[in-house]
């Protein structure tokens, strides 16, 4: 277990301190002109998320490690009285009420309200006199308390990411009874008990019970990083979310700036002229989402180097594509391309010939390329035959959704540019009928069905990630000029709380 070197709290807590010292974050004088990604976080979210604060905090009491206490007093009569408290144990936690706070200089103020525990062990005890020393008594006891704890979480950064400093902790007793083995030890004993271990028993509970909430502050803090780090990684390809700057706290939300940065094999990815302030940004929903333009475009680059940006089809979707309606154009082009080979003897292939470049506007994101796309049949008993290639330069503008748990596109307007068109069935490219087509059908059917294909493709990454295990309310994607926010309602999924629970 992490518990066994707790009990050399000054020395760790010098040797955290060095640590921290060492590993602090430096930010340039312009931290937001390197800021690619922003999540942040209202007050609704976090009261949301304070539901789940009472069962942290019950895991804080239980999984703290009470040393043995002992002393000794000195009494009238009785000479010296040494006591000793073994085996401590929680049980029969409660927590009754939770509130958080968002205060300035990056503090998030949490108020746990009446929390009540038994604490259970064995006491032992013995009369030292003038001559000798009696035999030592030992009896189960049983500590009832109530009280109400205070924390201040500080979010620092420390190896460029989020850090929780929970070290601002303590503890208000209401409550502080002892309840000897079936109360049959004398009355005064358990007076004199009382006053002996309540000190002493008050000053072991702030320190261990604090000292396991910072620890779990700062894995919770782990845990969320890590959770966001493998959202946005899917193979070889994955966004540097290290702290552009210092969490920022207001009194209505907390909120995070990151690199946003590409990284992916030996690509080199670099953002100075970021365009976010925390006033393009909301407090109405509980959760948001900024994500600049660089990003993006480093995401398609990468998608293209990493020859993701592929796409074949065949048979019935082929079929779809080229018999949307049935005209005297359609029939004449389909036979010069197909030359009578059936759909399910063909192959279609497009392919991104450059890396796509996208530009965010209020009106969507606008999506340019140059496509290429290559039609094969297979005849019966002779070799594969290309029988239409064509390169064009391909502008789309596209609004984005996310309904019922999936992504959604939806092509506004588009622009076609032919730059390369060959077709075996007209070397010499005179008759324009099959490239007429051709443009009409792209437009209509072509452009819609990949971005059919890549929205599906998108909704499945995302769902392997665990999104659709959110409930997410109303959410909306949002473009601006230079950058794209996502805005939504939330409510937390109890999976990742279990997920949580099995690390604490």
């Amino acid at each position: 277990m992490l518990w066994a070197g707790r009990m050399r709290l000054g020395t760790f807590g010098i040797f955290l301190a060095l640590v921290r010292a060492a590993t602090a974050c430096e930010f340039g004088a312009v931290p937001y002109s390197i800021t690619g990604i922003v999540c942040r976080m209202t007050k609704p979210a976090m009261l949301m998320l304070n539901q789940k604060t009472a069962q942290v905090i019950q895991v804080a009491f239980r999984n703290a490690r009470f040393p043995n206490i002992t002393g000794e007093r000195s009494m009238r009569l009785l000479g010296r009285v040494a006591y000793g408290l073994h085996n401590i144990q929680v049980n029969d936690l409660s927590v009754e009420q939770s509130e958080v706070q968002f205060k300035e200089n990056s503090v998030i103020h949490i108020a746990i309200r009446n929390v009540t525990a038994a604490f259970r062990g064995t006491l032992t005890y013995g009369y030292a006199g003038a001559w000798f020393l009696q035999l030592f008594h030992s009896v189960d006891f049983e500590i009832k308390s109530s009280t109400d704890l205070q924390i201040n979480v500080k979010l620092t950064c420390q190896r460029d990411r989020v850090a929780a400093d929970g070290s601002d902790c303590y503890l208000v007793f209401h409550k502080l009874t002892l309840h000897l083995q079936g109360d049959k030890e004398p009355g005064w004993l358990k007076q004199l008990f009382t006053d002996f271990i309540s000190f002493p028993l008050k000053l072991v509970l702030r320190r261990e019970v604090c000292n396991e909430v910072n620890f779990l502050a700062q894995m919770v803090a782990d845990f969320v990083h890590d959770l966001a780090a493998n959202f946005v990684q899917d193979e070889d390809i994955k966004l540097d979310i290290s702290l552009a700057s210092v969490p920022l706290i207001k009194a209505n939300y907390v909120e995070s700036h990151h690199k946003g940065l590409v990284l992916y094999k030996n690509y080199s990815d670099v953002l100075t002229d970021s365009v976010f302030s925390p006033s393009l940004l909301t407090e109405s929903r509980m959760l948001y989402f900024w994500l600049s333009e660089h990003t993006l475009n480093s995401l398609a680059s990468v998608a293209f180097l990493d020859k993701r940006l592929v796409l074949t089809i065949d048979g019935e979707k082929l079929q779809a594509l080229f018999e949307t309606e049935d005209t005297e154009a359609q029939r004449k082009a389909v036979q010069m391309i197909f030359q009578g080979t059936s759909y399910n003897d063909s192959v279609a292939k497009v392919w991104s010939l450059t890396h796509p470049q996208i530009s965010l506007r209020p009106e969507g994101t606008v999506v340019k390329s140059l496509v290429a796309v290559e039609v094969s049949i297979f005849p019966a008993g002779e070799e594969p035959l290309t029988v239409l290639y064509m390169e064009k330069e391909i502008t789309v503008t596209i609004q984005a959704a996310y309904v019922e748990k999936k992504l959604v596109f939806h092509p506004l307007d588009s622009s076609i540019e032919f730059k390369v068109f060959k077709c075996t069935a007209d070397p010499s490219g005179d008759d324009l009928s099959v490239r007429n087509f051709l443009q009409t059908m792209i437009s209509a059917v072509g452009i819609p069905e990949v971005i059919s294909r890549v929205e599906s493709a998108l909704t499945s990454l995302m769902n392997s990630k665990g999104l659709h295990l959110f409930e997410i309310g109303n959410p909306e994607i949002i473009t601006r000029k230079g950058y794209i926010i996502v805005q939504l309602d939330f409510g937390f999924p109890n999976h990742l709380f279990l997920d949580l629970q099995k690390q604490l």
